[in-house]
């Protein structure tokens, strides 16, 4: 489907020149003299290999529909994360950098939006937050307000994010799956 190019934003899938492109950042750029233009990050997503692409606001490129597929997380088997379609029951077996960073927050029996071209999955998006308990805390520096001052804080996972001075190691907290952010103390 042609779509105009200022409207491609982070994991649209693309054709461009007979190849699909994941696209990785979107940017609209304003010159000082002249028309807006569209800079696009992509990378390809049979080689990996990555391109920088520039398209006037105004002009059409073709976006791929991808299948959308709710799908529980199995397991890991080194670089390969395997996922259960939740009404086929098939599985589909999923690269590490097709996750990206995200991968980390993978826990078992997670439901995952996966998406899919032609049987083979391009992207998978977690759920927005998830429950994770921290194992390890700095202490309280005395003097610091609660409002303005954040600590380190190592999570179950091993990713650190930085909490709130009050909370403290075996206290389970939200985080964001974005961007691995504290949202706040989890109610269960």
């Amino acid at each position: 489907m042609k779509v105009d190019a200022n409207t491609v934003r982070k994991g649209h899938v693309l054709d461009h020149n007979g190849k699909l492109w994941v696209v990785i950042k979107s940017e609209i750029m304003i010159p000082g003299k002249g028309n807006a233009i569209v800079q696009i990050e992509m990378k390809a997503v049979r080689t990996g290999v990555k391109t920088n692409e520039r398209f006037r606001t105004q002009e059409t490129v073709e976006r791929v529909q991808l299948m959308d597929h709710e799908m529980q997380y199995l397991f890991a088997d080194g670089d390969l994360y395997t996922f259960m379609d939740k009404d086929s029951y098939e599985q589909y077996t999923v690269p590490a950098d097709v996750l990206g960073d995200s991968a980390v927050f993978l826990q078992d029996g997670m439901v995952c939006n996966v998406q899919t071209y032609e049987g083979a999955p391009l992207s998978v998006e977690l759920p927005p937050q998830v429950s994770l308990e921290i194992v390890e805390a700095d202490p309280v520096v005395k003097g610091q307000t609660a409002s303005s001052s954040y600590k380190p804080a190592k999570l179950s996972n091993g990713v650190r994010v930085m909490v709130p001075p009050f909370i403290e190691a075996g206290t389970r907290i939200v985080v964001s799956t974005v961007d691995s952010s504290y949202v706040e103390r989890a109610k269960d």
